[in-house]
């Protein structure tokens, strides 16, 4: 491979981020997706339990946004394609105010004694380094919630 292919290389890298997570819930693949909804919207927090809610659209092109209230906010992004109960998927810059894009994919599938849901982000831009190293805590953190959510309410 010559200078110049190894450095294009290395500058697309540089470009994208993959993210690829799998968690295990013990509850039904209805029970699971409408708690995932609820994570991602009214009940999202941050890493360190702060609330941090969210308006999710639950919808084709719906949108999915932190509401600052007064008019004021941050669009995440707009859902792309939906399937109830074993898909949501959305692109958009997410959380990174800058140029960039992200495609985010939860799959949920029956599995003997609950649901898997497979994760999948990708994004390509100029992704800062704090955000490259935070990213996979935030998405296992919403993940857990999703997780205990499903669970507790399989529970009652």
């Amino acid at each position: 491979m010559s200078t110049t292919a190894i450095a294009a290389s290395a500058a697309i890298e540089n470009l994208t981020l993959s993210v690829t997570q799998e968690v295990h819930v013990r509850a039904s693949l209805e029970t699971t997706f409408a708690a995932l909804l609820e994570q991602l919207g009214p009940s999202n927090d941050t890493t360190d339990g702060k609330p941090m809610p969210m308006k999710l659209e639950a919808w084709p092109g719906g949108r999915w946004y932190r509401d600052l209230g007064d008019n004021n906010g941050h669009l995440w992004g707009h859902v792309q394609a939906i399937k109830r109960p074993t898909l949501i998927e959305f692109c958009g810059p997410l959380f990174m105010s800058y140029p960039v894009c992200s495609n985010v994919q939860y799959r949920l599938s029956e599995e003997p004694g609950g649901t898997l849901i497979k994760f999948h982000h990708t994004a390509l831009g100029l992704i800062t380094d704090e955000h490259r190293q935070g990213v996979v805590k935030g998405w296992t953190h919403i993940l857990a919630g999703v997780r205990a959510r499903a669970e507790a309410r399989r529970k009652q």
